[in-house]
């Protein structure tokens, strides 16, 4: 196991825009009101156990149900359109309504489906919640830190930042690894590109990147007898 198992946690948390079926989906979001920050990681912990550890072979060889435990484990609590939002930056105001949702999905598909491997090396246990601080708790946001362990005896902080949606639930939209932001990190990424190729074309690109990442992981599935 390796510190891309502590990524493909952190990035697999964003999910893709394709979301479970309706009746699963709005089971999720009414337990998810009840839940707090904390109790919402434990879940996300308890869930991969289950859908994860053990099951690795089955899952090396069907890439698309890989694909599936994101959807169903991360999806219902990440705040997609926020986070994206967040990412394009002050391109969100050139963007336009469908660009925005355009960007989300591709953006997302994309570094999924590029660490979704990673989750591969899951094993129950790895992930520890710590005890929330005063400091992290807030009526609108909150912080919730992990620390993932690696093969080689090493531990890796992740942290889960939090807001409180319209709705009433609580919903993660930033990941800090090891003192870095998901979304800083992407968002200069994505600043850079649209000054070089234009928002349309980033569009373009990243939806490439995911059908490639997508077509790579059916080989590799295939490879392994899928």
């Amino acid at each position: 196991m390796t510190r891309h198992l502590a990524i493909a946690i952190a990035v697999a948390l964003g999910g893709t825009l394709a979301a479970p079926a309706f009746a699963q989906q709005q089971a999720a979001q009414q337990a998810a009101a009840q839940q707090t920050p904390t109790e919402v990681v434990q879940q996300i912990a308890h869930q991969l156990d289950s859908a994860v550890a053990g099951h690795k072979a089955e899952l090396e060889k069907n890439r698309e149900k890989l694909i599936g435990v994101i959807n169903g484990v991360f999806r219902p609590h990440f705040d997609v359109d926020y986070a994206a939002i967040l990412v394009l930056g002050q391109h969100a105001r050139e963007a336009s309504p469908e660009q925005r949702v355009e960007f989300a999905k591709a953006f997302y598909n994309s570094i999924t489906r590029r660490y979704a491997q990673g989750l591969l090396n899951y094993t129950s246990g790895v992930v520890k919640v710590l005890p929330t601080a005063d400091s992290d708790l807030n009526t609108k946001r909150s912080v919730v830190r992990t620390q993932v362990a690696t093969g080689d005896g090493k531990t890796v902080s992740v942290d889960f930042v939090f807001r409180k949606t319209a709705s009433g639930e609580w919903k993660a939209y930033d990941v800090v690894i090891e003192g870095i932001s998901y979304i800083t990190n992407y968002r200069n990424q994505v600043d850079a590109e649209i000054r070089k190729v234009g928002l349309a074309q980033l569009i373009k690109n990243l939806q490439t990147q995911g059908d490639q990442a997508l077509k790579s992981m059916e080989q590799d599935g295939k490879a392994h007898g899928g």
